[in-house]
């Protein structure tokens, strides 16, 4: 007979299903079971719709009575955009209910359990929470610090150039590559570049999903542009009618240029510091305030560096392609000042390989 460990590890490829969906919701499923069958399953699908308890226990009606509910995270005991999950367990009759993790969540932490308990559940924490904890870091993040995931993505050449001495980028990688860009494009709150990238790339920085796939989200597009100066001749600022777009200046932005963008259908969030990297963390701090859970950093070497100088990284997307560019003046993926000891590098903890065509993509989640 399946352990709990092997529930849960069904609930987890549940909740996963939500990612891109639910933010800044965390990713939940839920699993029923009752006389070693699964009679129920479910999984939160869209921020303001239902939990995935309540999607199980719809699922399994009549069954849920003397079953073991297993959830990614604990059931929520407080009116949010949807009652509380806890008086649905207790009124379907479940006896056993085991979490991965408490929710850190202020209106709940433990008392979700504490409710269930006090119904006479039987109730077990931490089946599987490294996992839980993994796959809601970006949400946990956001709780803990009030600010968004950071994600790293770049291109590169196979002796680390990002764009050829002339400045030229497009295209390093291939389409295999970039279709896996796309869904990351497609998952995230927001997507980061600095004026310089807008300047030579021109992008829309949009997301394009294979066949008839939905995009789960459509980012909002931040480009750091101090003085306010990104050309009218951009794409960023000739779609940013239909698609949001928010240029953060510096102080000494002249105020003719801002309002050239905000008529321009740009929102312009103009920081107060001359100072670069205090201009970073004061807008991770606003978009935490804006709930934004997953950031998405496409940025050239110095807004790369400027994250990474800050200690602002989370998490690493990189697609390497068999091309060599060569030349002293062609940029690295990372500049700033970087680290002046081999200790102190960042490493990512148990980093993942893929080769797509004749591209390799690595990826990792920073080591804290």
């Amino acid at each position: 007979m399946p352990a709990d460990s092997d529930y849960m590890q069904q609930a987890l490829a549940l909740a996963a299903r939500g990612q891109g969906y639910v933010e800044p919701n965390p990713m939940v499923g839920c699993v029923i079971v009752k006389d070693g069958q699964v009679v129920g399953e479910g999984w939160h699908q869209r921020f303001g719709g239902p939990h995935a308890e309540i999607e199980a226990l719809r699922a399994a009606g009549e069954r849920a009575k003397g079953a073991t509910l297993y959830a990614t995270l604990e059931p929520c005991c407080h009116h949010g955009k949807t009652p509380p999950c806890t008086d649905a367990v207790i009124a379907a009759g479940v006896q056993r209910v085991v979490a991965a993790m408490q929710d850190p969540f202020p209106q709940v932490t433990g008392d979700g359990l504490a409710q269930l308990a006090a119904a006479g559940i039987a109730v077990e924490v931490g089946s599987r929470e490294t996992e839980a904890r993994a796959l809601n870091a970006p949400y946990l993040k956001l709780l803990a610090a009030s600010r968004p995931w950071v994600i790293a993505k770049w291109a590169m050449t196979l002796d680390g150039k990002i764009a050829t001495a002339a400045g030229h980028s497009r295209w390093i990688s291939n389409s295999g590559s970039r279709a896996i860009v796309h869904k990351i494009r497609g998952r995230v709150d927001a997507i980061l570049i600095g004026r310089k990238t807008a300047e030579l790339d021109d992008p829309l920085l949009t997301a394009y999903m294979a066949g008839d796939d939905p995009v789960p989200r459509i980012a909002k597009r931040i480009v750091l542009d101090s003085q306010a100066k990104l050309a009218d001749s951009n794409q960023l600022l000739r779609t940013a009618h239909h698609t949001s777009t928010l240029i953060v200046a510096g102080p000494d932005a002249p105020p003719a240029c801002v309002q050239r963008l905000t008529r321009g259908g740009c929102e312009v969030l103009t920081l107060a510091t001359s100072d670069r990297a205090e201009r970073l963390i004061q807008l991770l701090d606003e978009l935490g305030r804006r709930r934004m859970t997953n950031l998405l950093v496409e940025g050239g070497s110095e807004v790369l560096g400027a994250f990474l100088d800050a200690g602002q990284i989370d998490e690493v997307h990189v697609f390497i392609a068999p091309k060599l560019f060569g030349g002293e003046k062609a940029r690295s993926p990372i500049g700033g000042a970087g680290i002046a000891e081999v200790a102190d590098c960042l490493l990512l903890d148990r980093p993942e390989f893929q080769r797509l065509g004749d591209d390799y993509y690595l990826s990792g989640r920073v080591k804290r």
